[in-house]
C-alpha cells in the first residue's frame, strides 16, 4: 500500500480552486500548497485535452518543487458550440481569468439558442504526480451536467458558474452553497475518483 500523501502542491493560479480543493481534502488530513507560494513556473498547456493539460501541469510542479502535485485541469463544453469553450474556457474572451468577459461572450454566441439546446456539461481533469519521475500518475475525470442560462443568477462560485444551470435543481452553480457544490460538482466527483484510487 501506498504511503498515504499528506502535503501536496497544487500546481494552479485559480484562487476559486484551491478553495474547493483545500475544503475537500482537508477531512483526509491532507494539506495543500499553492505552487505560487513555492516560486513554480507554469509551464505552457500545449495539450490538445483537459487530461493531457493537466499532467503537463502536475508534472512541471513536482519537478520543480520535488513534492508531490495536484493538477485540475477543467472547463466548460457547450453542445450547442461544438464543444467550445472546451480547453480554452478560462480565456474564451481572449483575456485569461476574464470570468465576466467569458460570461458576455458565451451569452452573445448562444443568444439565438433556444432552451432545449442550451445543454452543456464541466469537465475536469485530474491528474496527481506522486514524485517528479513518476512513471504513472494517477489520473481521473468527472463530468457536470446542465445546461446555460439566459443570464447570470448566483452570488458564489467562479468561472461559468452564474451560467451554468445544474441539472436536476432549479438553479445555477452560483446559487447552490459551498458546500453542496463540493459534493456533486465535477470538481468533486474527480477528486472522490481520486482518493479512491488513493484508497483513502
Amino acid at each position: 500500500m501506498e504511503k498515504k500523501i499528506t502535503k501536496l502542491v497544487l500546481a494552479t493560479g485559480n484562487q476559486g480552486k484551491a478553495r474547493e480543493f483545500a475544503a475537500m481534502l482537508a477531512p483526509f488530513g491532507c494539506e495543500i500548497v499553492m505552487q505560487k507560494e513555492l516560486g513554480v513556473k507554469e509551464p505552457q498547456e500545449t495539450g490538445l485535452s483537459f487530461l493531457e493539460n493537466a499532467i503537463i501541469k502536475a508534472r512541471a510542479a513536482s519537478v520543480q518543487t520535488r513534492m508531490p502535485a495536484l493538477a485540475d485541469d477543467s472547463g466548460l463544453c457547450v453542445d450547442a458550440l461544438n464543444g467550445a469553450p472546451g480547453i480554452y474556457s478560462a480565456r474564451f474572451c481572449g483575456e485569461h481569468g476574464n470570468d465576466e468577459g467569458n460570461n458576455a461572450k458565451l451569452l452573445e454566441l448562444l443568444k439565438n439558442v433556444p432552451e432545449k439546446k442550451r445543454t452543456a456539461r464541466y469537465w475536469c481533469a485530474l491528474c496527481l504526480v506522486r514524485y517528479p519521475e513518476d512513471p504513472v500518475p494517477l489520473c481521473v475525470t468527472a463530468s457536470w451536467e446542465g445546461s446555460i442560462a439566459f443570464k447570470a443568477q448566483g452570488k458564489g462560485g467562479f468561472g461559468y458558474d452564474p451560467l451554468f444551470l445544474v441539472k436536476g435543481r432549479d438553479c445555477t452553480a452560483a446559487s447552490l452553497p459551498p458546500e453542496i457544490k463540493d459534493l456533486i460538482s465535477h470538481r468533486a466527483c474527480a477528486l472522490q475518483k481520486l482518493l479512491a484510487e488513493l484508497c483513502y
